[in-house]
């Protein structure tokens, strides 16, 4: 077989079409990294062959563009799964977020390109993470999306990185992600000066990471709380808000008698309010009495006090509803509504974008239940697409939430990869947090996470119908993350402006310098 000769190979890696289509691809792969792949030890290299071809850009602007095109291919595979739903739209919406990773592209061509010495691989250590949380920090505003695919949340079932997750949260584990990948990146393609420190970086991350796992505190285990999780199955068709109602009380009553202190139904498992069906609440009361446990359950539905349509979790005990009621605050974007409805409007024609938009809730609820053993439990709820905000679960735990129950439902994904990733946050939460966290679905993916973010028992996967009782343990104690908050994002924020602010200034410490020596 003849061989390419180098001159073309040049040619061709200089050509901007392929490098257009290798930014795209080398963007992507970090997302194998994530379920359903699972790939987690991918992350720690996925981006040093992005890295290598922004940094061997010809210019600062051709480096933007790579950036820019590799953040695209990113976000249309980690949310790939959206596509049935918006459609073409989905095209648009990753090229508008990806530009968020124009400016990184920049930042890396900067410290990274050209023949790079020991101290600018250093800088570049720190400066390249930190644009990249920062990066991650703005896509993170709901209204952009939210912090769906965090590169952090890769490493979800990995024990050394859950406990650094413990410390500075997700934001902390990504940070040290990027860094590895920088240090490889430029092991990989610097002059060989400059190797060294890029080593010496590499091997500080891994002593960080083994420094934390070796000596940051754990939770205090605190006895164990038994909760069980209502998982119906798709149900589908003509009549499938009631036929779902029926199955869930169904699997219910087969509670009876398994001492549950908890019964958790998914998100939008009830498709009527309680306060215009009196009969569903009957029907919901009557099984609390039979479990001996009270229930939280999700209604998706207009309500009759007051105007809209709202997402709420509502505990419901023996004597009737205990009065304890949240009502979802972050809505997923196009979902759940229409951000700028008057301009994007449109999307709904093309896609499965809200009709209506939902109602937001005022302000989170730790919901206080008396437990089998005659304790308070006090719990923490979320709703579907809020267990991905790391803030929600830790401002809960502040308010003294016990536990944590995230309600979801992916049926409309059912056969994609977004079960699988939206189970796998209830570790990264709990880890942060170290509080358990219960992730109750309708169609699975449903799992349940120690204080530690262990797994435990078995996982509801999507294939079930079922419900399962987990031995949930309790932990007392406050994580360093909960604590401090996040102090590695908002560090990488400081770095970021540092650099700016250098940046400025440089021209004119140079121009002072010009003049003082031709003065002399």
């Amino acid at each position: 077989m003849t061989l390419i000769p180098q001159q073309a190979r040049g040619a061709l890696l200089a050509s901007p079409w392929p490098r257009a289509c290798a930014a795209l691809v080398a963007g992507a792969v970090p997302a194998l990294a994530f379920p359903a792949p699972s790939l987690w030890w991918l992350a720690w290299v996925a981006l040093v062959p992005w890295l290598v071809l922004v940094r061997s850009a010809r210019t600062g602007r051709r480096a933007a563009v790579e950036g820019w095109l590799g953040g695209t291919g990113f976000l249309l595979v980690v949310h790939h799964w959206l596509l049935p739903s918006l459609h073409v739209f989905i095209l648009v919406l990753a090229a508008l977020l990806g530009l968020l990773w124009a400016p990184w592209g920049l930042l890396v061509h900067r410290l990274l390109g050209g023949a790079p010495g020991a101290g600018r691989v250093v800088v570049a250590l720190f400066v390249v993470p930190a644009g990249w949380l920062v990066v991650e920090l703005v896509r993170s505003w709901e209204y952009l999306g939210g912090p769906w695919g965090l590169l952090g949340a890769s490493q979800w079932q990995v024990s050394p990185a859950l406990r650094v997750a413990s410390v500075g949260g997700v934001w902390l584990v990504g940070f040290l992600i990027v860094a590895v990948n920088t240090g490889l990146a430029a092991l990989v393609s610097v002059p060989r000066a400059a190797r060294a420190a890029a080593l010496v970086g590499v091997l500080v991350c891994a002593a960080v990471i083994g420094g934390v796992w070796g000596w940051a505190p754990v939770p205090e285990y605190a006895g164990t709380v038994r909760v069980a999780v209502v998982q119906p199955g798709v149900v589908d068709g003509a009549g499938s808000v009631q036929r779902r109602f029926d199955r869930q009380a169904e699997l219910t009553r087969q509670l009876a008698g398994q001492r549950v202190d908890l019964v958790v139904w998914g998100e939008s498992s009830i498709g009527q309010d309680l306060g215009s069906r009196p009969d569903l609440r009957d029907r919901l009361v009557a099984l609390s009495r039979a479990v001996g446990a009270d229930l939280l359950v999700n209604v998706d539905a207009r309500r009759s006090d007051r105007p809209g349509i709202f997402k709420s979790s509502v505990l419901i005990g023996p004597d009737g509803p205990t009065g304890d009621r949240y009502d979802k605050m972050r809505l997923v974007p196009f979902g759940e509504y229409v951000p700028f409805r008057s301009v994007l409007g449109w999307a709904t024609s093309v896609g499965k974008a809200a009709v209506e938009d939902r109602r937001r809730g005022d302000e989170p609820v730790v919901m206080r239940l008396p437990d089998a053993r005659g304790r308070g439990l006090r719990v923490g709820p979320l709703v579907c697409f809020e267990s991905a905000f790391p803030d929600m679960s830790r401002r809960l735990t502040r308010d003294g939430a016990q536990l944590l129950v995230a309600q979801s439902a992916t049926s409309t994904f059912q056969h994609s990869w977004a079960p699988q990733q939206h189970a796998s946050l209830a570790a990264l939460r709990a880890a942060e947090t170290w509080r358990p966290m219960v992730h109750a679905t309708l169609t699975g993916v449903s799992t349940v996470a120690d204080p530690r973010g262990r797994t435990v028992g078995e996982p509801l996967g999507r294939d079930r119908s079922a419900a399962a009782v987990y031995d949930v343990p309790l932990a007392r104690g406050t994580s360093p993350y909960v604590r401090t908050g996040d102090w590695a994002l908002y560090g990488s924020v400081a770095i970021v402006v540092l650099l700016c602010a250098v940046e400025a200034i440089r021209p004119a410490v140079r121009a002072v310098r010009r003049s003082a020596a031709r003065s002399r």
